[in-house]
This record gives structure tokens, C-alpha cells and sequence, in this order.
């Protein structure tokens, strides 16, 4: 799965990696089985400048992805799930759902900047208990019938949303490493995304380090154990993080052990997050990397 170039720092503009209609059909046309976008609303500035991101609207992205596809699973890695109302969110994933015919994956996490959650009015200390709120909500407003449900901020009685989406339920996957988030893949979700980098961000993400390939693979068995009849129908999505994979046809053969090894230990996506750069070179990536790996 590709997921969009996301722009560093603040000299930038988001659409330098290429215009997101054409990578998308570039991208499902060479191979590709996804295509995903992050979300960062409000970053500061002082996080920008130390090396983080902007993002599009992943939700308008991914619309504008579906309308020129026809293949591509269409993922949110990752929206931040206390950032929105559930009935907010569950309207824009089934309109995303229902607009690409039922290939919409909703990437949900905790989120981790405090300062974006007091630009948007949320309170950071309440982000696990919303967090669950939303997971009780969702599929509930996703079946089309009436719903009631009393949150720490909200009131719903008999609400209805429509449309109803292709997908009943629409796959949630979780992301984050900590406890808490594995037993909620494990009891409510259809997938967990691990995150996992050679770089030890923990402290900036607000999740534990899975520190080696070893540690991940007992993760992924707990997880399915966990889950009971459903863990062998989860999706393990991990990124893949060796910046060599930037140039594909070097170590192609390391890069193929590496995502076999992956897929021995349960992982079933394997996300490749676009190199930093600007356009022809993300789409040069892009079919570069197919050549290699898609066939």
C-alpha cells in the first residue's frame, strides 16, 4: 500500500510529490493494492520546524482518490479518532465508503499533540475514553437504523445517518502499540497497525518502541490469540521503514526476504511511505517500486 508523501517542516506545499489524481491512477495501474493519507488538521509551528508534517484532509483526499480508481483500497493512516464527533466521522467514512463501492479502510489513532488538540477543542486527558466512545458508535450509525447513545459530550436519540455504506461494517484498523490499543484490535477492530520505525519515537507518539522483529512477531500472536475466533481475520498493516527502499532496485532481494519475513509473522499489508522529494520523482517511485515488487 502507498501512502502520500507527507510534507516536512513549513517551506513546503503538500502537492509537490505530484497532483494526487495522477499518482493515484499511476499508482493502480503499476500494481499497487492501496493508497493512504495521514492527518495532522492543526500541527505548530514549533513541531513543523523540528521535522514534522503537513497533510491533506485525508477523508476529501481519499474521495478524490476514488473517483479516478477502481481497484485501490483507500485507507486513513492515521485520522485521529478523538479529533472528530463519531456521527462526524461515521458520515464522511460512509460517504468515502459509498463513493468508491465499498474499498474504504479507516486507519483510527489516539493522536499524541497536545497542542493540536487544544487548537481543535479537545481535551487531550480525554482522548481513550473518546476513543472508545467512537468505537461504540460507529458501527451502530453505519447500520442505517435509529441510534441513541449519550457521550461525554453529546446527546443522540434516534438519530439516522444515511447513506448506508457498501461495507457492513466498514474495516476499522487501530494503530499504536501500547496495551490498551491491542485489546481494542483484539475485541472491536479488523485490524492493527503497528508502528514501527528504526528510529525509537516513542516518546514523540506517545506509544511503547517496538525495539525488534522478534518483539513485533510475539505483538501480532498475542493479538490474534486475543481476538479468539476472529484473529485469524485480522489485518496486520506494518510500514516499512528502511530508508535503502527509497532506491527499489537496491537490495531488491533484501527488500523481498524482508516483506517475506513479514508475511511469515502475520503481517498481511505492508505500508511503503513515498520518499521525501518532489514530482517526477514520486512518480518515477512509484513505478519503480511496482517493477520490482508489484508483479
Amino acid at each position: 500500500m502507498y501512502q502520500y508523501p507527507e510534507t516536512t517542516g513549513t517551506e513546503h506545499d503538500m502537492l509537490d510529490a505530484g497532483p494526487v489524481a495522477e499518482l493515484a491512477v499511476a499508482a493502480e495501474a503499476a500494481g499497487w493494492s492501496g493508497f493512504a493519507f495521514t492527518e495532522h488538521p492543526a500541527p505548530g509551528a514549533r513541531w513543523l520546524a523540528a521535522g514534522g508534517h503537513q497533510t491533506l484532509d485525508p477523508f476529501v483526499a481519499l474521495g478524490h482518490v476514488a473517483a479516478v480508481t477502481e481497484r485501490l483500497r483507500l485507507l486513513t493512516y492515521l485520522a485521529v479518532a478523538p479529533y472528530r464527533n463519531p456521527f462526524l466521522l461515521a458520515k464522511s467514512s460512509a460517504t468515502v465508503d459509498l463513493l468508491s463501492n465499498g474499498r474504504f479502510v479507516l486507519g483510527l489513532g489516539a493522536g499524541y499533540l497536545k497542542g493540536e488538540f487544544r487548537a481543535l477543542g479537545v481535551e487531550f486527558d480525554e482522548r481513550n475514553d473518546l476513543f472508545d466512545e467512537i468505537l461504540d458508535v460507529l458501527p451502530r450509525s453505519w447500520s442505517g437504523e435509529p441510534v441513541s447513545y449519550s457521550g461525554r459530550h453529546f446527546d443522540a436519540r434516534d438519530v439516522i445517518l444515511r447513506p448506508r455504506p457498501v461495507q457492513t461494517p466498514i474495516p476499522i484498523w487501530i494503530g499504536g502499540n501500547s496495551t490498551v490499543t491491542r485489546r481494542r484490535v483484539a475485541a472491536r477492530a479488523q485490524g492493527w497497525l503497528p508502528m514501527t520505525t528504526f528510529v525509537d519515537i516513542s516518546a514523540t507518539a506517545r506509544t511503547p518502541h517496538i525495539a525488534s522483529f522478534e518483539q513485533l512477531a510475539g505483538h501480532i500472536q498475542e493479538v490474534r490469540e486475543a481476538a479468539g475466533k476472529r484473529g485469524a481475520t485480522l489485518d496486520i498493516v506494518v510500514a516499512y521503514t528502511d530508508p535503502a527502499i527509497a532506491e527499489p532496485g537496491r537490495d531488491a532481494g533484501r527488500h523481498r526476504d524482508a516483506f517475506a519475513a513479514l508475511a511469515e509473522i502475520g503481517a498481511t499489508w505492508a505500508v511503503i511511505p513515498a520518499p521525501a522529494g518532489r514530482y517526477p520523482a514520486t512518480r518515477a517511485f512509484i513505478d519503480e517500486f511496482a517493477r520490482h515488487y508489484c508483479a
